[in-house]
């Protein structure tokens, strides 16, 4: 395996285009819509299961986690997608630090990265392309990791991201899926990464708002093995492109449980609102909404805006934590030591004698 870019080219063409330009959709609202990705993989969840694999594909969790012995597991995952900017270094790093969130969600720290790259080379010079790569090995080396492979394409879109592997105690994994009636849910970042991609796209972002964008979508998650660590921690997954509500929702599926989000708690990007309000929404807010609605309760005259923050697809979106009551200041100040300010208690676990729902407060 190799990261060379295949050396077709050397000169940028005489126009290169906007990254953006080159991608029908960007970061996690790539994602195939939440409906249409359970009809793909109904099948598959009769596959069988070795018992050292403890995490598959059973509750959409962030990794698969495979036992190696009393005391490692190795933490597998993927993630890549198309620009959501247009500088390829920034590119670069957004892709690599919203891959590696899933290996922190797990509760483990990452130990090495394969990158994943596809590249119109009769678009793009190498130079752009080298530059998309030199922004995710900043990441990996921000980490603490090696970028140690990959595997490169000609592809007609712009495609860049990593293979995770971590490792975790085998006793410290945290599913998306054990959390327990009665837990509070601490989200890490503010929400409204989708709806700044919009204006972006259409060039309605401001100098702050879009740096804004780089700093949220650029911090690893690296809260979560400290946060793996406290008993009172039971789950943990991150919010990417399906959105706020459909990451809570795999989250209470797993336990049959109810989430009550107390939406006024929920942290939001600055100037997100502004930006609904003028009708920067992504389609892929509208599709996971398709998928998953009936699941949610709304409270009487809940703004069209507000349900579009719901859904909006986050791309390297922050850590969504279930925990019991008495461990919520513990858990906070992980988040602040790692620099995240903003991170906040936004609901509790209920049981409910039904399947799973959501409902805003």
């Amino acid at each position: 395996m190799t990261t060379a870019v295949p050396a077709t080219t050397t000169a940028a063409p005489a126009a290169e285009p906007r990254l953006t330009s080159l991608s029908h959709g960007g970061g996690c609202g790539c994602k195939i819509a939440p409906g249409v990705l359970s009809e793909i993989l109904k099948g598959t969840a009769a596959m069988p299961i070795p018992k050292a694999l403890l995490v598959g594909i059973e509750t959409a969790d962030d990794a698969a986690v495979y036992q190696l012995n009393d005391e490692q597991a190795l933490i597998a995952t993927t993630d890549f997608f198309m620009p959501i900017v247009d500088d390829p270094f920034e590119f670069g790093r957004i892709a690599a630090t919203n891959a590696l969130s899933d290996v922190y969600a797990m509760g483990g720290r990452p130990i090495m990265a394969l990158a994943l790259v596809g590249m119109p080379i009769d678009r793009l010079s190498t130079a752009t392309i080298g530059r998309i790569l030199e922004g995710g090995a900043s990441v990996c080396r921000a980490a603490g990791i090696p970028i140690a492979g990959g595997h490169t394409i000609d592809s007609v879109e712009a495609i860049y991201g990593l293979v995770g592997l971590g490792l975790v105690h085998p006793k410290r994994v945290k599913r998306n899926a054990d959390a327990r009636p009665g837990d509070l849910l601490v989200l890490g970042k503010p929400i409204g990464v989708g709806v700044m991609s919009a204006a972006l796209k259409k060039g309605a972002l401001s100098d702050a708002g879009y740096a804004q964008m780089i700093a949220t979508t650029t911090r690893l998650n690296t809260p979560g093995p400290d946060l793996a660590e406290l008993p009172g921690v039971h789950a943990i997954t991150d919010v990417t492109g399906f959105g706020l509500a459909g990451h809570a929702l795999e989250m209470v599926r797993g336990t049959r449980c109810e989430l009550q989000l107390d939406w006024a708690a929920v942290p939001v990007l600055d100037g997100v609102r502004a930006l609904v309000g003028q009708g920067f929404v992504t389609g892929a807010s509208g599709r996971n909404w398709a998928g998953y609605g009936a699941e949610v309760a709304l409270p009487t005259g809940f703004a069209a805006e507000d349900q579009a923050l719901l859904s909006d697809p986050q791309t390297s979106g922050g850590l969504l934590v279930a925990c019991e009551p008495g461990t919520l200041p513990e858990v906070l100040a992980v988040f602040r030591r790692h620099g995240f300010e903003r991170a906040a208690a936004i609901g509790r676990i209920e049981a409910a004698g039904v399947g799973a729902r959501l409902r805003v407060v």
